[in-house]
């Protein structure tokens, strides 16, 4: 494929796939200036303020059925108490309904009222490529909606560690893709494109003060969000109800353990923290803390393939069976996983 021959069929599929891709608006109902003047002049015996709703911040997300389910970030629709607009290419504007916000990933699935809208076709991220060509579309800076910029993957299966909303919780993203394409504030939430033209990921962070490092959440795990909210009416995810620390050659020497891979259950560092929640299908199943879960259905378990990364392979009520070492001694525990809530 000549130079010329490879930029017109970027060109094809940004047509093809932009109507699909739109911008998200965050508002809120916040008191007015003349509101504001009124409560300092009275004090606490200020008339009700006055409010109106203001722009208070946005993302981008893509359409995913023809009847109007758009996928986004979580972080971008985080805020339970403020309103969100969809707004298509052709600046049409949707009121949006937040149908349900992942538990585990930073994915959530808007609802905006529309038929036989255009829709982003989802690729399989499992294939994806060490040094692959992708486009990012989306709303940069809340201000130039379907903006693209291009890219190769950088890095597959990475780690980190990224706020979510204005607060300061963070919340750990595991097998993230890490890509060079250029993201900025309000790409959030918008597609990762191959060149098949098919949504390959979700664009979901990046590191300020660095030179394009983004990351972006594997589609696999959003199809799975998608079937769940038109079966189910809600995204349904399995959950253990353990924490654990990941294990590698290093903290094997650290710590003086019997193997260099699997799940070590551990508590986190927060006050009054437990390793295994009581009644939780872990504890049912007499999991301990300081056991290390090796396998999963005799899948073993690594840093690039995490204890979360593989319950999401298995379904809510599908049984499990987990190898385990305690005491240096080899050992297997069947248990049936439950659905995890927010």
């Amino acid at each position: 494929m000549s130079l010329k021959e490879h930029d017109k069929h970027i060109v094809d599929i940004v047509k093809e796939i932009s109507p699909s891709v739109v911008s998200i608006a965050i508002s809120k109902e916040l008191p007015t200036m003349r509101g504001s003047l009124s409560d300092s002049l009275f004090g606490s015996f200020a008339p009700p303020r006055e409010t109106e709703k203001t722009k208070v911040g946005g993302g981008s997300g893509f359409i995913v059925h023809p009847d109007g389910l758009v996928l986004t970030n979580k972080h971008v629709v985080i805020d339970p108490d403020a309103a969100y607009t969809v707004i298509t290419g052709d600046d049409t504007e949707y009121p949006a309904k937040v149908l349900s916000r992942d538990p585990v990933n930073d994915i959530a699935v808007l609802k905006i009222e529309g038929k036989n809208l255009p829709v982003a076709p989802m690729g399989d991220s499992k294939k994806i490529q060490l040094g692959q060509t992708v486009l990012a579309i989306g709303n940069a800076l809340g201000m130039f909606s379907n903006t693209v910029s291009k890219g190769i993957v950088s890095g597959l299966a990475r780690s980190i560690a990224a706020a979510l909303g204005s607060g300061e919780h963070m919340e750990e993203l595991r097998g993230v893709i890490q890509t060079d394409v250029a993201i900025n504030q309000g790409n959030s939430g918008g597609p990762l494109i191959d060149l098949d033209g098919n949504v390959i990921a979700i664009n979901t962070a990046v590191i300020y003060g660095a030179q394009n490092i983004g990351f972006s959440i594997p589609i696999n795990w959003a199809k799975q969000d998608v079937k769940d909210i038109l079966e189910h009416g809600r995204i349904r995810r399995p959950y253990i109800g353990l924490t654990y620390i990941m294990l590698s050659k290093e903290a094997q020497k650290k710590y003086a353990l019997v193997t260099d891979h699997g799940a070590l259950v551990a508590r986190d560092h927060l006050p009054g923290s437990v390793a295994v929640i009581p009644g939780s299908p872990a504890d049912k199943a007499g999991i301990r803390e300081n056991d290390i879960i090796t396998d999963v259905n005799g899948d073993p378990l690594t840093e690039k393939m995490t204890l979360t990364e593989a319950l999401q392979a298995f379904a809510v009520g599908e049984a499990v069976k987990l190898s385990v070492i305690r005491n240096e001694k080899p050992m297997h525990v069947s248990l049936t996983l439950k659905e995890r809530t927010a």
